[in-house]
């Protein structure tokens, strides 16, 4: 299917690694001039340079926190009228919620909400003077399927997904969707690190959790982030104007439930 995005711009965060480089490289196929943000230079030129030389498009690279207003800035200065936007970032790391403070929260509130947020206020209404924009926000299936050990991860993120349904119901009518990917388990650095902490934990050591991690999922495997990037391509294609403030599981079929 031809997507019908080549020429537009997209500004896509964590897109040095995972499944935000997912996201870019399938946008970049598809002829779409993207600039990633993280907050690593090295592993951004290293995207950028292999990205650009897959797609045949330069693909530009910014150094930007998405928690803080110096990042949002930079990011809008390397890309300053994205029709595409898609925010993405680590969740936090395993633990007992008896143990998180105050500024855990905060933490996590300003990656994981907070953040996407501004970067939606920031870019919205300029989408809606062009009569076209994509927002994507890579979420995580936890929001439908609460870990316990990933109570910083739950809270913040399902306060993003409450936000994205009231505000996508308001920029649908100028061609402006806002929906979210809800992944399950991939096999992402994101993913390594968790299965590390819980196999420092005590839970196993890590070759054996990952492996039944893995296997314990009904497709028998973890994700590939190149299938979050496809689905991402999708959404942010002339042809989803239609879907707006969806939460879209991709889990091979994990999670337990009818809707």
């Amino acid at each position: 299917m031809k997507l019908d995005i080549a020429g537009r711009t997209a500004l896509v965060f964590g897109g040095s690694r995972g499944m935000g480089r997912a996201c870019a490289r399938q946008l970049a196929l598809e002829g779409v001039q993207v600039t990633i943000a993280a907050r690593t230079e090295a592993s951004l030129r290293e995207a950028g340079t292999a990205l650009a030389a897959e797609s045949g498009i330069a693909v530009a690279h910014v150094v930007a926190d998405i928690t803080t207003a110096a990042g949002r800035d930079a990011a809008l200065a390397a890309c300053p009228s994205p029709d595409i936007l898609v925010n993405n970032g680590d969740g936090c790391p395993p633990g007992d919620f008896r143990d998180w403070t105050q500024q855990h929260w905060h933490d996590a509130l300003d990656a994981m909400m907070l953040g996407p947020i501004a970067m939606m206020r920031r870019t919205v209404d300029p989408m809606i003077e062009r009569g076209f924009g994509r927002i994507v926000n890579i979420v995580s299936r936890s929001v439908k399927v609460p870990q316990a050990e990933l109570g910083l991860s739950n809270g913040a993120r399902a306060g993003l997904v409450g936000f994205v349904a009231g505000l996508a119901r308001q920029t649908v009518r100028h061609n402006v969707t806002i929906n979210n990917i809800l992944p399950g388990a991939f096999a992402t650095d994101a993913q390594r690190h968790h299965v590390e902490a819980l196999a420092r934990s005590g839970g196993g050591s890590f070759d054996q959790l990952w492996r039944e991690r893995g296997q314990a999922n009904p497709a028998g495997r973890f994700g590939q982030p190149e299938e979050v990037g496809a689905l991402c391509a999708y959404l942010c294609s002339a042809h989803a104007g239609y879907m707006t403030g969806q939460s879209l599981l991709i889990d091979g079929g994990g999670y337990p439930g009818t809707f």
